[in-house]
C-alpha cells in the first residue's frame, strides 16, 4: 500500500523482564518480539521506523538495514517516542504507530484497522479491545452516541472510568499531516509527567476531526509483553495458532499441546508429529514423514517419507526415505542422501553420507565423505581430530567397515573395500582390498580360572 509508514516503539528497558537483553529482542516461536511486529507490517508499509533507546546497538545489530531507526535517548512517554521519528516522516499518507512488544498482532488485524481508517476518512483510528480485567490499561471513553470521546490512562482515570472494559491497545493509524500537527502541541501535564500519544487523540477530537476505532475480536491478540509470564503466555497462544494452521493443512499431531513448532517452519501434508517434537528456526519437513516422539530439529531440511525418532538434528539436510534414530545426533553440515539409515546412538558431524548407506548403531562420523551403499558396523569411529586440526575421511561406494573399527583421518577407504572388525586404520585401503589392522590374538590354555577366581566378588 502506498504512503503508509510504520513507527514502532521499541525504546523501553523492560525492567520487569529482569534481563540484560532489550525486551523487544526476547524470542517466541523462533523470532524476536520486534521481528513478529515487523512481519505483520510487511505487506502494509512502504517504510518502517523503529524508535530505539535501551539496548539500541543490540537492536540495530539484530535488524540491520531492514528498517530505519530513530533514537529516543531519554524515555519520556509514547508521544515523546513518536516525536523522535518526526524528522523521517514525509507528512503524506498514513502513519501506523504500534509497540514493538506486541507479537500477536496479525497482518489481517492491521489491514482491518487501515481499512476502517480509510473508509471513515478519519484523522486517527484506534485499535481497541474489550478485556476481562482492564486494570492498568488506557480506557476508551465514549459519548452517549457511542463516539470515541477520549482515552484516559489508569493513573488519571476516575473510579467510574477505571471500570470501563474497552481499552486502548496502543496501536493507531493517523493521517500523517494530522499527526504532525498535534505532536507539536503535546505537553506532559499528567500524573506521570510524560508525553502521552493518547493526548493526540484528545487534541484531534477537540479540533472537531473524526477519530474512529476498530475493536479486536480476540483481545489476547493485543497482548503486550512486560514480564516473563506474559512472554510465556504469548508463546503459548502463538503456538496454538501455528499448530492449528498445520492441522488444517494436513499435518497430524498426536498431541498438539506437546508439539512445539516455530513460526517459520513448514511441514508437508500427511506428516505425523509425535509428542515432545520441537521444530526450531528455519525447518522444512516434507510429505509423509514421521517425526518424534522426543525429537528436536533446528534449521534443517527434511525430505519426503523420512522417519526421525528420539533424536536431535541441527543444520542438516536429509533427502527422501531416510531413517534416523532412535537416539541419534546429527550436527551442522550433515547431509544424508536418499535411503540412508542412521540408527541408535550414532553421532554425525559435517559429513555427507551417500545413497542407501547405513550407519546402524554406536558410531561417530565426523568430517567424512561416505559413498553409496556403504555399511559402517557398530562402534565405527572416524578419528577426525588430532588435537590441533580436523582431517577428512573418504569412504567409497559399497565399502564395508567392520564393528569397533577406528578410521584415523586423513584416510581413504576405497570402493568395495572391507575393513575387518576391530581394526585401527591409519593408511589408505585400496579399492576392493581386505584390511586387517589389529594385534595378533594369543590364547593361554588353562589360565582363565586364575583371573576369574581373583576377580570374584559379591556382585560378580
Amino acid at each position: 500500500m502506498t504512503d503508509v509508514t510504520a513507527v514502532i516503539l521499541a525504546a523501553g528497558e523492560g525492567k520487569r523482564m529482569k534481563s540484560n537483553r532489550p525486551k523487544v529482542l526476547h524470542e517466541i516461536c523462533g523470532r524476536p518480539l520486534l521481528g513478529h511486529v515487523l512481519a505483520a507490517l510487511e505487506n502494509l508499509c512502504t517504510d518502517k521506523i523503529v524508535v530505539i533507546g535501551h539496548g539500541a546497538a543490540e537492536v540495530k545489530a539484530a535488524f540491520g538495514r531492514s528498517v530505519r531507526y530513530a533514537l529516543q535517548e531519554e524515555q519520556l512517554g509514547t508521544g515523546h517516542a513518536v516525536m523522535q521519528a518526526v524528522p523521517q516522516l514525509s507528512g503524506r499518507g498514513e502513519v501506523i504507530v504500534l509497540c514493538g512488544d506486541t507479537p500477536l498482532l496479525s497482518s489481517e488485524t492491521l489491514a482491518g484497522l487501515l481499512k476502517e481508517h480509510r473508509q471513515t476518512a478519519a484523522a486517527a483510528t484506534v485499535l481497541t479491545a474489550c478485556v476481562p480485567n482492564p486494570f492498568g490499561y488506557g480506557k476508551i471513553i465514549r459519548s452517549v452516541s457511542g463516539a470515541l470521546e477520549k482515552i484516559v490512562e489508569e493513573k488519571d482515570a476516575s473510579d467510574q472510568e477505571k471500570t470501563v472494559a474497552e481499552i486502548n491497545t496502543g496501536t493507531y493509524i493517523f493521517a500523517a499531516e494530522a499527526l504532525l500537527n498535534v505532536l507539536k502541541r503535546l505537553n506532559n501535564k499528567n500524573a506521570q509527567g510524560e508525553y502521552y500519544l493518547t493526548d493526540c487523540i484528545a487534541l484531534l477530537i477537540d479540533e472537531g476531526l473524526r477519530v474512529s476505532s476498530f475493536c479486536l475480536e480476540d483481545y489476547r491478540h493485543a497482548l503486550g509483553i512486560n514480564d516473563r509470564s506474559q512472554l510465556a503466555e504469548a508463546a503459548s497462544l502463538l503456538r496454538q495458532q501455528i499448530n492449528q494452521r498445520l492441522l488444517v493443512s494436513g499435518v497430524t499431531m498426536v498431541d498438539p499441546a506437546t508439539t512445539y513448532v516455530d513460526i517459520d517452519v513448514r511441514v508437508g501434508p500427511d506428516t505425523t508429529l509425535y509428542p515432545n517434537t520441537i521444530l526450531r528456526g528455519l525447518v522444512e519437513v516434507g510429505t509423509g514423514c514421521i517425526i518424534g516422539p522426543n525429537t528436536e530439529i533446528a534449521d534443517s531440511t527434511i525430505g519426503d517419507y523420512v522417519t526421525v525418532r528420539h533424536s536431535v538434528l541441527s543444520g542438516c539436510l536429509l533427502a527422501d526415505n531416510v531413517t534416523v534414530g532412535p537416539f541419534a545426533q546429527l550436527r551442522p553440515e550433515t547431509v544424508l542422501r536418499q535411503g540412508v539409515k542412521v540408527g541408535n546412538f550414532v553421532e554425525i558431524k559435517k559429513s555427507d553420507i551417500g545413497n542407501n548407506s547405513k550407519i546402524p548403531h554406536l558410531s561417530y562420523v565426523g568430517d567424512a565423505q561416505v559413498g553409496s551403499l556403504a555399511n559402517l558396523g557398530a562402534g565405527t569411529i572416524v578419528v577426525n581430530y588430532d588435537g590441533q586440526k580436523k582431517h577428512c575421511t573418504v569412504i567409497g561406494d559399497q565399502a564395508f567397515v567392520g564393528c569397533n573399527s577406528n578410521l584415523v583421518a586423513p584416510v581413504t577407504i576405497g570402493k568395495g573395500a572391507f575393513v575387518a572388525a576391530g581394526s585401527t586404520i591409519t593408511k589408505d585401503v585400496p579399492p576392493g582390498a581386505l584390511s586387517l589392522a589389529r594385534a595378533k590374538q594369543v590364547n593361554k590354555a588353562g589360565m582363565a580360572a586364575r583371573f576369574i577366581e581373583n576377580g570374584k566378588s559379591d556382585d560378580f
